[in-house]
């Protein structure tokens, strides 16, 4: 029996629109695309695009109050945040009229449909609209649900108005003063824009540091970065207790109080995946998300599950739109790929903090302490950083057999320097090839080529005997 469409996509995040503009724009198949809110997901609305606009502004604002090291005689900004929440608007608003419009999507020749979708059968997906409800029959389906901020069961916090990164956007602006829960990438970038834009700011982690995904040693770095920009840091902490008070907001730990305008939530991200109706059809669904296989197949060979709904995949835009593709692909093309292991990622802050492949303690774990080697490069010593009073960060290369297998950056621009790394990562290159790359001077990716001339010439210096005989035989 001919299906009513070759598609259903549920979910116009990052993974659904890239999906469907592949789909139909690249391979001519018949889409639908259900979407219960507005299309561009959290990337657009909650995400990327509203929090870099953020920073870009705070870093303005920083650089304006720091001008005085360059020699230029500046002072304290004034900041109007109002204008700074406004034009986060703008730029999301710019984006949603062009790449993410619904006509764009028509155009392209995506049926779209504005509603709660459910999936009831193997190709079948009902949708909850204004009007009623409505049937897609289709081949395969794509569930790009993505995921929603962690609440965590703190006392009285669900009496006390609190933020996520959902409904900060919407403000006018932001509150007079912050208390953070959570110490991810979140919240890093979150705190130190605030404080950058005047706005007085305590973060609450509860683990012994900040982002511990990331390298030890970087991230320890980037809590002293926050700490001398003025943010108020408070590691190993656990909120215990919310109520309303103070400003605004009361937050208990175990040993001390913390008082501020507003509260942030930032403890992690949770599946959009429980209205689907999956169970239904044996398919295993967690808070982490719907179980998949290696090519996004869920036990049900025609739904496939990308992104943030996907269990045990990286929770980031550039992943999911990545996996959405293979996943159309999969569907529909020869062949079978599947989905990357190799996922770098970035936290925005200034400098910026960039991981990719294993930590050191990882590969040692996994290869031997005897086979692992760390390079390391600090910006102290490289000249771009010095010129642009950039030093604090620090460049690591982690070999285990002298293959690349991990990559960390804590530096201007790490999240552009980084995709050099994974790829020699993703090739299996050795620090040796690297020194064969001649890097751009002066650069902080030059960095990079010091480390793997520092291997060369340890290398050479073995064979310095060999070298003392030529000169003499010369």
């Amino acid at each position: 029996m001919a299906h009513q469409f070759d598609l259903v996509i549920i979910g116009l995040g990052s993974g659904g629109t890239l999906a469907a503009e592949f789909a139909a724009g690249e391979l001519g198949l018949k889409v639908a695309a259900v979407e219960r809110g507005r299309i561009g997901g959290d990337c657009l609305w909650t995400g990327c695009v509203p929090s870099k606009s953020l920073i870009a502004s705070a870093r303005v604002a920083h650089t304006v109050r720091t001008a005085a090291r360059f020699g230029v005689t500046a002072g304290e900004p004034e900041i109007d945040l109002e204008a700074v929440w406004g034009r986060i608007k703008t730029v999301q608003a710019g984006i949603a009229a062009t790449d993410d419009s619904p006509d764009r999507f028509r155009e392209l020749g995506v049926e779209l449909v504005e509603g709660e979708g459910r999936v009831t059968g193997y190709s079948h997906v009902t949708v909850t609209t204004a009007e009623g409800t409505r049937q897609l029959d289709a081949r395969f389906i794509l569930i790009c649900t993505g995921s929603r901020p962690t609440i965590p069961p703190i006392a009285g916090l669900a009496e006390v108005d609190h933020l996520t990164s959902e409904n900060i956007f919407e403000l006018d602006r932001p509150p007079g003063s912050l208390v953070m829960v959570g110490g991810g990438p979140i919240a890093c970038e979150m705190a130190q824009a605030m404080v950058r834009l005047g706005v007085p700011t305590t973060v609450l982690e509860m683990d012994h540091r900040l982002v511990p995904r990331d390298e030890p040693e970087l991230a320890d770095r980037l809590a002293t970065v926050l700490r001398d920009e003025g943010v108020d840091l408070h590691l190993a902490t656990t909120a215990t207790a919310v109520r309303a008070g103070g400003d605004g907001v009361v937050v208990d730990t175990s040993e001390n109080q913390f008082t501020a305008a507003g509260l942030l939530i930032a403890a992690g991200r949770t599946s959009n995946v429980e209205p689907l109706g999956l169970d239904r059809f044996g398919i295993p669904v967690g808070p982490a998300g719907v179980e998949v296989d290696g090519r996004n197949r869920t036990l049900v060979p025609s739904i496939y599950v990308v992104g943030d709904a996907a269990a045990g995949r990286p929770r980031f835009t550039h992943s999911a739109a990545h996996d959405a593709v293979l996943a159309v692909r999969d569907m529909f093309l020869p062949g079978r790929g599947s989905p990357p292991s190799l996922v770098p990622w970035c936290t925005f802050t200034d400098p910026e903090l960039a991981h990719v492949g294993l930590t050191a303690a990882e590969a040692r774990e996994r290869h031997g302490s005897r086979a692992v080697k760390v390079y390391r490069h600090e910006l102290a010593h490289n000249d771009r950083a010095r010129a642009d009073d950039r030093t604090e960060g620090l460049l690591l290369i982690v070999t285990a057999k002298d293959r690349i297998v991990g990559a960390h950056a804590l530096a201007p621009a790490a999240g552009e320097l980084i995709h050099e790394l994974a790829l020699a990562i993703k090739f299996s290159i050795g620090i040796d090839d690297l020194s064969d790359l001649v890097h751009i001077y002066p650069s902080i990716a030059a960095g990079v080529g010091r480390m793997a001339a520092d291997r060369a010439f340890e290398k050479a210096h073995r064979y310095r005997v060999l070298a003392k005989v030529s000169r003499r035989l010369g």
